[in-house]
Parts: C-alpha cells; structure tokens; sequence
C-alpha cells in the first residue's frame, strides 16, 4: 500500500468524539500531514456532544461511506477510540466498501470496525494510530517511509515465541476487550486457522483473566491457528512477561504457537498490524 504526494487521506471519528482540548494536536497533524504532501480532509463530526460522540451512530456512518465512495480519498485514518464504534457497524454498505476498497487505518476501540471489514469484505486493513506522528520526528519519518517509500519499517515487527516452533494464518483480533464486542455478532471473524492478535491498555490482570475465559468458553482457542500478544500496558507495568504468559497457558491448548512482542499496542511507537494480511514466522531457535 503507498501514499504519493497530493494524495487525498480521510480523517473519520467512529467511535467517542474529540475534546475540544484535543484540537491542538489535530492542527498540527493536519500541518505534519500536508507538510509530507498529503491532503488531509478531516470529518465534520469531530468534537463530542453530550453523549461523548460527534455524532449519532447512522451519521457516523454515513460519513465514513462518503469517503469509501469519494475516489479521490486514497486511505481512511481513524483519529478516535474509546467504546462506540461497533454502533456504525449496521449503517455500513460493506458492498460498497468491497468495490470501493482503500485501507483503513484504527486501533483500540476500532477494532470492532477492523475486524467487520475483514470478515465482511476480506480485504486487508490496519492496525494503527495515525496520531502517533505528532509525537516526534522518528515516528513520522517511519510512516513516511513505510507508506510513501514502500519500505517494510513499521510493518517489520519482532515477535518471540514463547510456545511453539511457527505461526501461519491470516490475523485477526486488535484490542481484546472490544475484540470481544463482535462476538455472538454477525461481525465476528472466522476463526479457523485464523491467528488471533490481542492487547490491552488498560486491562487489569482480572480483565485479561475474565477476556480470555471468553474466548476459551466460545471456542476461539481451539479453532486458531496461533496467537500474537501485543503489549498489555497496565498489566505489564505489574508482572513479568513470563508471569503473563502463565496467565495465558490456563486458557489455550498446549499445542497452540504463541508469539510475544513489545512493538504492537497502545505505545506511541506502535508498529503496524495487518488485520486480514497473511502471517507467517517461524522460530529460528528451534
């Protein structure tokens, strides 16, 4: 996927809408933005109302299809998150989204979008938090190169096994929390030799525990082909890596590959994650 220079890119608002403190920092996306040669066009519904959205779900919606049917749009970056993205989710034409195909770009609570988009269109979207180019100059060069200049850069991500010898399949999943909204959905991906992703920002130890007896209970683990744990900020901060994974084994089959990296999350550097791309790693250890 590349961007060229005067490409037009979509700025949406799925899920809670904006502080108004927060409009700072859009400025100086946008200014970043057009710095690098593109042409940012930011949604209307942008600041939250007082339900905490920019708008009502069907508008939110609407919006985003608007953008799907623009030809001009070349990539749709989502700017939010929060809870409130899975309410767009029955206002989508996802037969239009398929013909119209560009990639979309969220993290967080789009995941809920993310993994619809997948299991409704098969196509290919990502993982990631345009808004961490604001940061420092690292990380907008990084984008630059990776979506500009066609380098691997921040889709070149270090994984561990900690289970296992390979890991071979399509990705799914994001955000384990709101992963778990699209379940019992129509929306919920495939998971048949799927490789399922999951991490946490503020997920407590008890949180991680209560998401993962979930996805035992329906079924997930015994259905996947391998799982890739991202960072889970809060619970990393308290236990080790190897205290986690501990956590983990109580859940999933002993046979079941499972990776580890510290470069895809809520981080600021967070790498990119291609939900619905192919995967396939193997440990060079063994």
């Amino acid at each position: 996927m590349i961007l060229n220079r005067n490409d037009k890119i979509a700025l949406v608002v799925c899920s809670n809408g904006k502080n108004i403190e927060d409009k700072d920092r859009l400025e100086k996306l946008e200014s970043i933005l057009v710095e690098m040669g593109l042409v940012p066009i930011f949604t209307k519904y942008i600041y939250k109302d007082k339900f905490g959205r920019g708008a009502k779900a069907q508008v939110r919606a609407e919006e985003l299809m608007s953008f799907y049917k623009n030809k001009e749009i070349k990539a749709i970056f989502d700017i939010s998150g929060g809870d409130i993205a899975n309410e767009v989710l029955d206002y989508l034409d996802y037969g239009v989204i398929k013909r119209n195909y560009k990639p979309f770009f969220g993290y967080s609570d789009l995941t809920t979008v993310l993994n619809t988009l997948v299991s409704q269109t098969n196509e290919v979207n990502y993982l990631y938090q345009i808004l961490n180019i604001i940061e420092d100059k690292e990380i907008r060069t990084s984008f630059e190169n990776t979506f500009m200049k066609n380098e691997q850069t921040l889709l070149d991500i270090k994984w561990k096994f900690l289970q296992g010898s390979s890991v071979e399949g399509e990705v799914i999943g994001g955000n384990i929390r709101c992963f778990l909204k699209l379940a019992g959905t129509r929306y919920f991906p495939e998971v048949y030799n799927k490789v399922l992703f999951i991490e946490g920002l503020g997920t407590s130890i008890e949180g991680l525990a209560t998401h993962l007896a979930q996805l035992k209970q329906i079924g997930v683990f015994d259905k996947i082909s391998g799982l890739l744990i991202g960072t889970f900020t809060k619970i990393e901060k308290e236990i080790s890596v190897e205290e986690l994974f501990e956590l983990v084994k109580e859940y999933i089959p002993e046979h079941l590959p499972v990776v580890k990296t510290s470069e895809v999350g809520h981080a600021k550097d967070s790498k990119v994650l291609e939900i619905g791309g192919m995967m396939n790693i193997k440990n060079e250890l063994v």
